[in-house]
């Protein structure tokens, strides 16, 4: 999809992207602070004080007496708005109709810049956020998945925890909250639609978010170290949750990155890769993912899976083969074409809404304040060698920074084993 991206600042010091897609049936928006849950003031007990917050979001407001209202008011004509909230991120977003894309502007401005966290909805949605905590408890990536960022050092909550600190928190901490991290230089921005002729009208509704003084706020840094392997036993969980994961204490650059996108296709992305294709075909699970994070001090590869008890050492072994032969130079030409064939075909299949393009962009712009045009991406991975994916794994390895993890029936005996079979990668 065709599109015109412009960065733009208002009056008040936000900053954002307006994306400008002319003919676009839809207006997509997505405001973004740095106010998850690893800015909460006193994290370590009231950590569950940004997700309340953003619950609230949509409740009483300086133009709305109660959530009821805003909601009939908002989705009126089909509009859709929303919120979520990360360690790192809060994130308000909404999806309206071209002929009512000022309407809808105007009424999140409520949301995000006037809202009142009222007692009454300080209650309600204390009960909400008890409720969704609880249902993630009996998840096992959910449960599995913030322990083995715990145990590599990041400063994470369990959900377990995150439901044990909601009793410690009041309303007046989401208003504090609130305050320190709803700031004009803390948002970031980027709205979608058609805006031919309107974009004076666009910039003049952005320019009436009004909110205090405050700058960016950075991004917390933690110190990624190995952990020994670990189990979380649950005796009443038959298919065991499997999560291996391995650091490089920096920041990938995008042709890394874009490097290990390619080989983790090549390793888990169809029913023929070598991990996940051959794993299937042996009939030792039913599906595997590897995937690359990158933060701003420090970059994950993850594998996960969900085994039975018995096929979880072949498992395991046919991860560290594989990765052994990346190291040794083993990747084949042609999967290298067929890989980035794969991937081009779903940037453009990944690019061809509204929504997409919306969510493209903010991911990489909301973390690093980078514009990675979708435009540019094409030639980015058809830029990747065999060097640079031999290379970037080798320096995965060469770091020696991991752990695994085990979620159901199995003990600790069984992650030792597993650890000391993955051992001889490093």
């Amino acid at each position: 999809m065709k599109c015109e991206i412009s960065e733009y600042q208002l009056r008040s010091g936000s900053r954002g992207l307006i994306v400008n897609v002319s003919g676009a049936p839809v207006m997509v928006t997505q405001f973004q602070f740095r106010a998850g849950n690893r800015y909460v003031k006193d994290y370590a007990s009231k950590s569950q004080t940004a997700h309340i917050m953003e619950h609230m979001a949509f409740g009483a407001s300086d133009g709305f007496a109660t959530g009821h209202d805003y909601d009939a008011t908002f989705t009126r004509n089909g509009a859709y708005h929303n919120a979520y909230t990360d360690d790192i991120s809060m994130v308000y977003e909404a999806t309206c109709a071209d002929f009512e894309w000022d309407r809808v502007l105007q009424l999140q401005r409520y949301a995000i810049c006037a809202p009142k966290f009222n007692e009454d909805d300080f209650a309600s949605e204390v009960g909400t956020v008890r409720s969704e905590l609880t249902g993630y408890l009996s998840q096992a990536e959910r449960v599995l998945w913030p322990r083995m960022a715990q145990a590599m050092g990041e400063d994470t909550k369990t959900f377990q925890e995150g439901l044990d600190s909601i009793s410690n928190i009041t309303v007046d901490d989401v208003r504090q909250h609130y305050a320190r991290t709803h700031t004009a230089g803390n948002m970031r921005f980027v709205v979608a639609g058609n805006f031919d002729g309107r974009l004076t009208q666009l910039r003049d509704i952005l320019n009436t978010f009004e909110l205090g003084d405050g700058d960016r706020l950075p991004i917390p840094v933690d110190e990624i170290h190995s952990a020994p392997a670990f189990a979380i036993r649950r005796k009443d969980v038959p298919g065991i949750g499997l999560g291996i994961s391995i650091a490089v204490p920096r920041k990938l650059n995008d042709i890394e990155a874009q490097a290990m996108d390619v080989l983790n296709h090549i390793l888990n992305g169809t029913l023929h890769s070598r991990i996940q294709g051959e794993a299937r075909r042996r009939g030792l699970l039913y599906y595997m993912w590897s995937q690359l994070s990158t933060f701003e001090h420090n970059s994950s590869w993850d594998f996960g899976a969900q085994v039975n008890l018995n096929n979880l050492p072949a498992v395991v072994d046919l991860v560290r083969e594989e990765i052994e032969r990346v190291c040794d130079g083993e990747v084949d030409e042609a999967d290298l074409a067929e890989a980035k064939s794969y991937l081009l075909g779903r940037h453009q299949m990944n690019t061809q809404t509204v929504g997409q393009i919306v969510s493209y962009l903010a991911d990489r712009y909301f973390f690093d304040g980078i514009i990675d045009d979708p435009d540019e991406i094409p030639a980015r991975i058809e830029s990747v060698t065999r060097e640079q994916i031999i290379e970037t794994t080798r320096d995965f390895i060469r770091h020696n920074c991991w752990t695994l993890g085990l979620y159901g029936s199995t003990d600790k005996a069984m992650a030792d084993s597993l650890q000391e079979k993955l051992s001889k990668l490093f």
